[in-house]
């Protein structure tokens, strides 16, 4: 059954669902998961979004989600200069993907101290985005649920102590799943949850034995994220 959503499509600046609001959540995530403001961007464009995004203001759309703004911020179409006010400093170039959404991006990050994040989203129609890979690593979820994105030690033990504390926390899990480069590297789990989570919770579980980092998507409606990051790679 199609909601509201589906038939009107998403409140927007642009001329297109896909190409535009879908692009400014894709640079919305990779902010939110770099977990800071990012200083320096690398954009790939793949497909659709490398043939007609230019047209249909894709590169600007991104950059826009990379500085925080929502598909709605009359700012979308002067996303350059605003970057340079802000001190981002980005490239535009296209790759071909195997296997990919026409209408994907990959995004390199990096924010002030260094830190680094790479992630690869495909926007599906309607302003919807679906999250391939982060920093290489195959995902699949879509920011539309509170969503904890963590890297851990691939070591027993890790993975049932962060269900156990959120079960203690009374946070249901609607979604989970765990992917990982090789056996006892880096992994990441990815846990979508019905209730928000506060920050210090979200702490909390980036100090347990075996996690290396936690990133957290704070579903606050079919627009407004917030980011909060713990932990050091």
């Amino acid at each position: 059954m199609l909601d509201i959503f589906d038939i009107l499509g998403p409140v927007m600046v642009g001329p297109s669902s896909s190409h535009t609001a879908g692009a400014v959540r894709i640079g919305s995530m990779a902010r939110t998961l770099l977990g800071d403001e990012p200083v320096e961007a690398k954009i790939h464009l793949h497909g659709s979004f490398a043939e007609t995004g230019p047209g249909h203001g894709t590169d600007r759309a991104l950059v826009a989600g990379l500085l925080g703004m929502k598909p709605d911020d009359l700012r979308i179409p002067y996303a350059y200069q605003e970057a340079k006010k802000r001190g981002l400093e980005f490239t535009i170039d296209t790759v071909e993907l195997r296997d990919a959404h026409p209408n994907t991006a990959v995004i390199e990050t990096w924010d002030a101290g260094g830190k680094k994040l790479e992630l690869q989203a495909c926007s599906v129609g309607g302003g919807r985005i679906l999250v391939n890979k982060v920093d290489g690593i195959d995902v699949s979820f879509d920011g539309m649920f509170n969503t904890l994105v963590i890297r851990n030690q691939d070591e027993n033990g890790a993975v049932a102590a962060v269900t156990s504390v959120l079960n203690q926390l009374r946070i249901n899990v609607a979604n989970m799943s765990l992917c990982r480069h090789k056996r006892g590297g880096d992994a990441l789990m990815v846990i979508e949850t019905d209730q928000h989570i506060k920050p210090h919770q979200v702490a909390f579980l980036s100090e347990l034995t075996g996690i290396l980092s936690v990133t957290y998507y704070d579903k606050e409606d079919d627009d407004d994220v917030a980011g909060f990051d713990e932990g050091n790679l």
